[in-house]
């Protein structure tokens, strides 16, 4: 059931309709009472007999169109092009067989339409950009889209958030009339509580708000004190009469209630609802002071458009206003959501889009254009009436993707920035040109950048997740910086590495004194500081080859202490190894205590000993 195409209801006096030809008019009648289930069943009837008239067909495309029955409406409607149709149909057509994903053949219908009505802003958009398919699959996610639990077998849909409760629409009533658009059971308001655990309760009716004809979805005030829904004209007791067919037509109108002593109470009409055009799908700002909507009111660009309306301090209504046709299309749009930081999301038909409803946003406060949300958000199928409740950090979409409106929640996909400066530890001047790579707790890189001017670099970056910053730079010791989970918002690092101060004589590098623990031969982290500066130093020439000669203190006897020093010559090599220096210029030996720095004749300090535990680095070539 396409919710967002129901403009009229009616209510049946007698049954005397004007048949398209004596043939048809049974299945005629039953189309234009929109009673699409019984029509199809007549127009079938009609096929089977015989009767392989164009117009059937496309009868038929229009009654599964309706009724959202994708594969079958793109059969029929194939059938009913073979004769000419009208620019309509081509455009209907196409969104069927982009429902099935059959893009090659719905852009060769599109092609069609854009013929037939060059001027249409479909048209003209498709016309810009006929390939725009595999740019909307590459967009990135912006929400995690996953069913309700709520849900039930017939229609739910219109979810939104208000502190802990959600109310929705649904046609889980089945012991009222049935609606003959899809023969289901008219639609209701409900209401479920959000438990501390995440999980919904059982859904329960909202009795005050809910009559015997369609109700939903609705909007409320943030003080909790006016609700906005819609629901059918007849209970204002407005309508039109057709009293040559003897019937009465209503239409989908807006209501609000006041909240006294726990209930919905004092339900009035909207006093801009219209006898012959459609109001609903209600959206209040945060303020109270804008009411967006959806109407067919007169100004209207396409079928449907999103409106606005001013709510003002003495309860009174300004003149609704169209939002304008950088959000309004030839098409449908509807099931406008404003958020508290004033970003309106809402569904379309008629902006370029996967196939049936697509939910876009745009930025209010901007005049920015509409965006498409993206999958999973939207499919082949209709998604719409997506809300979001910022406190909460919890949203909510329908969709039709399984085959019935149901609900789904939409959680936004949490993005952030980490901004990196790198600086010189020496002076704290800013290094620009520095390489900056981006890791995951894994160390797998997943971005490398340059430092600009400002020696920074800006990596966009998703939450609840680890992260690790590695910072490069020509003269510098290379830094590692691991850093917090990251939640959101922008994290600002700044990243402060050494400058490479080696001396290099003759026969030997110098550099700062290599120690290591007692009794240990593990490289430390000061000692690898300094290796990564013997390493820098023969990346840069790669004619330089290494002896290593590492030594211990005099504690201990001749033979430990010369065993322990080899064991420091070889992990002093494996190290500058493992940095890539090549195997064949870097070798090492141990000499125990045979060379020590300081002869204190096993008097020696604490500082003496860890003096006598070193490394040195000769020139071999």
């Amino acid at each position: 059931m396409k919710k967002n195409t129901i403009l009229l209801f009616f209510m049946l006096i007698s049954f005397s309709l004007l048949a398209q030809n004596k043939f048809t008019k049974v299945a005629d009648n039953l189309f234009e009472r929109y009673e699409y289930v019984k029509a199809s069943q007549e127009y079938l009837l009609l096929v089977e007999k015989g009767n392989s008239e164009a117009y059937v067909y496309k009868q038929l495309g229009e009654c599964y169109y309706n009724m959202f029955n994708t594969v079958e409406s793109a059969k029929w409607y194939s059938l009913a092009v073979k004769t000419e149709q009208d620019a309509e149909t081509y455009f209907n057509y196409a969104q069927m067989l982009k429902a099935n994903a059959r893009y090659e053949e719905a852009n060769a219908q599109m092609k069609v339409f854009a013929e037939k009505a060059p001027t249409d802003q479909r048209a003209v958009e498709f016309n810009k950009n006929p390939d725009y398919l595999p740019s909307l699959i590459d967009k990135n996610k912006l929400f995690d889209v996953k069913i309700l639990d709520i849900n039930s077998d017939k229609s739910d849909f219109g979810a939104v958030l208000y502190n802990d409760v959600l109310y929705f629409s649904s046609a889980r009533n089945g012991g009222g009339k049935k609606y003959g658009w899809n023969e289901e059971p008219f639609l209701d308001i409900y209401q479920s509580n959000l438990k501390a655990d995440g999980s919904l309760s059982e859904p329960t009716p909202v009795s005050e708000l809910n009559t015997r004809f369609h109700e939903g979805p609705v909007s409320i005030t943030a003080d909790g004190n006016t609700i906005y829904f819609s629901s059918e004209s007849f209970n204002s007791n407005s309508f039109e009469k057709n009293n040559a067919k003897r019937l009465k037509f209503g239409q989908v109108h807006l209501f609000k209630a006041k909240m006294e002593n726990g209930k919905w109470t004092a339900i009035t009409a909207m006093p801009f609802n219209g006898k012959q055009y459609s109001t609903s799908n209600p959206s209040i700002d945060k303020e109270g002071k804008i009411l967006y909507f959806s109407s067919n009111m007169p100004g209207s660009i396409g079928g449907i458009d999103i409106w606005k309306v001013r709510v003002n301090s003495d309860g009174t209504y300004g003149v609704p206003e169209n939002l304008g046709d950088k959000i309004n299309t030839a098409g449908d749009e509807s099931f406008p959501f404003v958020t508290d930081d004033n970003v309106l999301y809402f569904a379309s038909n008629g902006l370029i889009g996967f196939g049936g409803l697509d939910v876009f946003f745009v930025d209010l406060k901007k005049n920015d254009v509409p965006i498409n949300v993206g999958k999973p958000v939207n499919t082949e199928r209709d998604d719409f009436a997506l809300t979001y409740n910022i406190t909460k950090q919890l949203g909510y979409v329908s969709s039709n993707r399984s085959g019935e409106d149901h609900l789904y929640s939409s959680i936004p996909v949490c993005k952030g920035q980490i901004k990196v400066v790198v600086k010189s530890m020496k002076d704290d001047k800013i290094l620009v040109n520095s390489k900056v790579l981006i890791l995951d707790e894994n160390s797998n890189v997943i971005g490398t950048q340059i430092s600009n001017e400002k020696g920074e670099v800006v990596y966009d970056v998703d939450c609840e997740k680890i992260y690790i910053i590695e910072a490069y730079k020509d003269g510098y010791l290379t830094a590692k910086v691991p850093l917090a989970k990251f939640v959101g918002g922008v994290m600002s690092v700044n990243v402060t590495i050494k400058p490479i101060d080696v001396v290099i004589t003759e026969t030997e590098i110098i550099l700062n004194p290599i120690y290591f623990d007692f009794n240990k031969s593990n490289v430390t982290k000061q000692g690898a500081e300094e290796l990564d500066k013997l390493v820098y130093v023969m990346s840069q020439n790669d004619k330089l080859k290494i002896y290593v000669k590492s030594h211990s203190d005099s504690k201990g006897d001749d033979k430990y202490n010369l065993n322990l020093s080899d064991k420091r010559a070889k992990a002093t090599v494996q190290y500058v190894i493992s940095k890539g220096i090549d195997a064949s210029r870097i070798s090492g030996k141990g000499f125990g205590e045979t060379e020590l720095k300081i002869d204190c004749k096993n008097k020696c300090t604490d500082e003496q000993n860890a003096t006598n535990r070193r490394s040195e680095f000769l020139l071999v070539k």
